[in-house]
């Protein structure tokens, strides 16, 4: 799963379908999302703080943005293997991206790859809030740079 800087969410989002329907049934996907989880990089310890923490998870999962001149770089981590790899995803997707971006764009590889029939009510509830949760610090740096 390369992701090259000039792909658009739609792009990344069409790759990680590819990448999924390469496997025929949900354990196979399951072990690709704990690969998926490995490959974060590894997240600082300082941003371990409740300040980070997206609250409806049933796991802790850990998101930390950094806005650097125009684009929102999040680094993540949980406490959980599929969490974190479905916090991998996410990152993939919106890491790298302007405000607008984050915040226009329409997430579909989710029911694409069938994830959200595939997790549990709690699961499913957590990956709302991690992208409701990432939409919100686009929505604040947006905000923030918008009034200077």
């Amino acid at each position: 799963m390369v992701n090259s800087p000039d792909m658009n969410i739609n792009e990344i989002q069409d790759q990680i379908i590819d990448d999924f329907s390469v496997f025929s049934d949900w354990m196979e996907r399951y072990e690709y999302l704990i690969e998926l989880g490995r490959t974060l990089p590894p997240f600082d310890p300082s941003y371990k703080i409740p300040d980070y923490i997206i609250e409806g998870c049933q796991s802790k999962v850990w998101l930390y943005p950094e806005f650097k001149e125009g684009i929102i770089i999040f680094s993540a981590d949980s406490d959980a293997l599929i969490t974190r790899g479905i916090v991998a995803l996410l990152v993939k997707v919106f890491s790298g991206r302007t405000p607008d971006e984050i915040i226009g764009a329409d997430i579909y590889f989710i029911d694409r790859i069938g994830l959200r029939q595939n997790l549990s009510p709690t699961r499913s509830n957590g990956l709302l809030a991690m992208m409701k949760q990432m939409r919100l610090y686009a929505l604040a740096f947006k905000s923030k740079h918008e009034h200077k």
